[in-house]
């Protein structure tokens, strides 16, 4: 799960520690806090309009790429739908190439 933002946004800086909390709630999910204008190589030509975007999949599929409202609960109903099994992959190389970057990146 990336939250893809940027330093600049309030809206960011006050989901981030919500963001970090919901990180050890879910253990076996690698989350990641990507500034878009920090980190542009990694997330590439993959645009990003509104803040805080998240991206979610692993490195052979994406499974969310959107923008949330910034929540924790709202974040986790969405993780706990979304790994439930039942989703669809989406069609977009751009921010597959973008999660793979970022899972590559990190290590």
């Amino acid at each position: 799960m990336l939250c893809l933002c940027a330093e600049w946004c309030n809206v960011c800086r006050a989901l981030r520690p919500e963001f970090e909390s919901l990180a050890t709630d879910w253990p076996h999910i690698r989350f990641a806090w990507v500034d878009v204008e920090d980190e542009e190589a990694l997330v590439g030509e993959l645009e990003i309009e509104t803040f805080p975007t998240l991206l979610i999949g692993d490195a052979d599929e994406v499974r969310f790429l959107g923008p949330v409202q910034p929540r924790a609960q709202v974040l986790a109903r969405l993780l706990a739908g979304l790994t439930s099994g039942d989703g669809v992959a989406l069609d977009d190389s751009l921010a597959l190439a973008a999660l793979k970057a970022v899972i590559q990146s990190r290590g």
